[in-house]
């Protein structure tokens, strides 16, 4: 079986330690997630597995012809091919095997004796053709179109020059090599980051049928809990194992990190304590012994490090204005770009402090909607009306290209904070992760992320009763999402947004807006999840499967509402998932618990004071086997659980 393992891998750059004696195994069937702050060393690390950078120290194995596949962040290069022949590049090493067996052939042919390099040719012009085979290049035409495809692209993009598409369709096209190239090991760092609902879905059913290893980074939870089934957590240079989803990783996380901080309080008191002896009695002759006693004992402590970007941090937006019932009323409205129909005949009313989320595939006009109901766009057909007293503020995709300064992150941020909240500037920065030196930088020399996510936070600031998010979860990693939404919740204000995560949408969104090329938009009064029930049953009903849909139509809000019955169901469901996932938490706790209880026993079993004590070792072995039963028992019960949630 392929594999990559490194063992008490380090390396330092210059006096930081990014990685200090690192393990990791990655093969067949492997799906795990890479985690830790920003900063932590977790793209260094990547690259250490993939063998594009060498460790100081430790060891990288790698099984002889084992086939790893890295996709980077960024900075990918696409020349001059077509997106077609970009994507097909990825059979290049299939192409050279072909070239090897051909050699191979002609070696064969020349060959007049019969010793053990002719057996050895025709091994290896044996494996060659399994492994072209294997690799599908014989189909690589229709497999290129289906994993394009797969990823948003239309059939008329495939022959287009890469070049001419944004870098977010680049690193689509980056991503289907990978994909393509069907490797041993797939390294991906943050595959999820330019693709839509749509595509993300279609990524991890493929990864769920994909046969080989796969260590990922991601800040899209919902990706994180349907892809993967182990997590290693990289912090301060070390890294960590857990078992289980990421839900269960940050579960147990959270557990570990709050008896951190109380540990982390106790010492800074102990601290604190001996800082205010030694400044009280410093001078004092009669007291120099002790004093030099708190000092040794000061130099002994080893600080408790707490892990940056895993502080929570509690925003509030600024009071939203008062605004009448009716916050935006939308009636006929149409827009097309040149003959292309985007947007048709939509009537929409919108009330205050509902939380919409704008869900279709890519070019449905969702961003486009979103600038209407801005003023940004007033190119269009129909009528847009505010309620009363309402104040909109709007963040869109390209608004950091806008935001040119001189002014520090810090004074940018300042200059549209309330008073009230000036006090909590630096920590509301630290959740956009602008920390340290960081916020002395000028705007001007920002990268395009770091001006998205510094927008972002300053139209938060901005006092407002209707936002309007175009994609504001770019950009952000999981803690800083997670402060985003706590916020969004609490607003009491109304929000209309556009979003790839799922695990947001689901978290903040009570309607959903459903818009696609060519069909009439839908309104779905209820989550998201209740959106996809009920769009799984219109299409099951337009193929004559499904019971007739009752709770969408076009865009009346007024005129849609949700069975009795139906909410109920649904109440049910999600409460039986709960329990479900609950259960599968306290499992997977409970079996590493075994682990440890199993481990302790046995290392108490193979002591030598030990061995005399018949009647302490049956004890010990009984109790071992007891642990085992348990744990078969629970793995059973674990796998049942699994099945259940899906």
């Amino acid at each position: 079986m392929a594999f990559v393992q490194f063992t008490e891998v380090s390396l330092a750059y210059g006096a930081r330690d990014l990685l200090k004696g690192a393990s990791i195994y990655l093969a067949e069937g492997t799906r795990a997630a890479l985690a830790g702050p920003n900063g932590a060393g977790k793209s260094t690390l990547m690259k250490i597995a993939a063998g594009m950078i060498a460790p100081d120290a430790g060891e990288r194995a790698i099984t002889k012809g084992a086939r790893v596949s890295y996709l980077p962040q960024t900075d990918v290069v696409v020349g001059d091919n077509t997106v077609f022949e970009e994507a097909e590049k990825a059979y290049g090493f299939a192409a050279s095997l072909l070239a090897r067996q051909e050699e191979i052939g002609r070696l064969l042919e020349s060959s007049k004796s019969d010793d053990g390099s002719t057996s050895r040719l025709v091994e290896e012009h044996a494996h060659i053709q399994e492994a072209v085979e294997g690799s599908g290049y014989w189909r690589r035409r229709d497999r290129v179109r289906e994993v394009l495809m797969g990823l948003g692209f239309r059939e008329g993009d495939l022959d287009r020059p890469a070049a001419e598409f944004s870098g977010g369709w680049q690193m689509r096209v980056a991503l289907a090599k990978v994909l393509l190239e069907n490797p041993d090991v797939m390294l991906l760092d943050e595959p999820t980051n330019y693709l839509d609902i749509e595509a993300r879905t279609w990524l991890e059913d493929f990864l769920s049928k994909y046969s080989g290893g796969v260590l990922v980074v991601s800040h899209d939870r919902y990706f994180l809990d349907s892809t993967v089934r182990e997590v290693y957590e990289l912090f301060n240079g070390k890294l960590t194992r857990y078992p289980g989803t990421y839900s269960a990783y940050e579960q147990r996380r959270a557990q570990e990190l709050e008896a951190t901080f109380v540990l982390w309080e106790r010492q800074q008191e102990e601290v604190q304590r001996l800082e205010d002896f030694i400044r009280r009695f410093r001078y004092q002759a009669t007291k120099a012994s002790l004093v030099q006693s708190r000092v040794k004992q000061l130099e002994k402590i080893v600080p408790i490090e707490i892990p940056e970007g895993m502080k929570k941090i509690h925003f509030s937006f600024p009071a939203a204005p008062h605004s009448g019932k009716t916050t935006v009323k939308v009636e006929g409205l149409a827009k097309s770009y040149g003959a292309h129909r985007v947007i048709e005949g939509l009537d929409l009313e919108i009330e205050r402090g509902m939380k919409v989320a704008f869900v279709g595939p890519n070019g449905a006009g969702k961003s486009t909607l979103m600038r209407v109901l801005a003023g940004v766009d007033g190119e269009f057909e129909g009528a847009v009306r505010f309620g009363s007293g309402v104040a909109p503020s709007y963040f869109a995709q390209d608004t950091a290209e806008k935001m040119v300064s001189d002014r520090s992150v810090e004074e940018e941020a300042e200059s549209l904070c309330p008073t009230d909240l000036l006090p909590k500037i630096r920590n509301l920065l630290g959740a956009f992760l602008f920390r340290g030196d960081d916020i002395e930088k000028q705007v001007r020399v920002l990268s395009g992320g770091e001006r998205s996510r510094l927008a972002l936070l300053k139209m938060l600031l901005h006092p407002a009763n209707l936002l309007i998010l175009d994609e504001p979860t770019n950009h952000l990693d999981l803690t800083s999402k997670d402060v985003l939404l706590e916020a969004l919740k609490s607003f009491e204000g109304t929000v209309l947004f556009v979003s790839h995560d799922r695990a947001f949408i689901e978290e903040l969104a009570d309607r959903v807006l459903e818009l696609e090329d060519g069909a009439s938009p839908r309104w779905y009064v209820g989550d998201y999840r209740y959106y996809l029930e009920k769009k799984a049953s219109i299409e099951a009903d337009a193929l004559g499967r499904g019971e007739p849909d009752r709770g969408a139509g076009t865009a009346q809000p007024d005129a849609a509402g949700v069975r009795a019955a139906s909410y109920e169901e649904d109440r049910a469901r999600k409460a039986r998932v709960r329990k479900l996932q609950k259960r599968e938490e306290e499992i997977l706790a409970r079996l590493e618990a075994i682990g440890s209880q199993k481990a302790a026993a046995e290392r108490e079993m193979g002591l030598p004071a030990n061995y005399s004590d018949g009647g302490k070792m049956r004890r010990l072995s009984d109790g071992v086997e007891e642990l085992e039963r348990e744990a078969v028992a629970l793995n059973a019960e674990w796998e049942a659980v699994a099945r259940e949630l899906g």
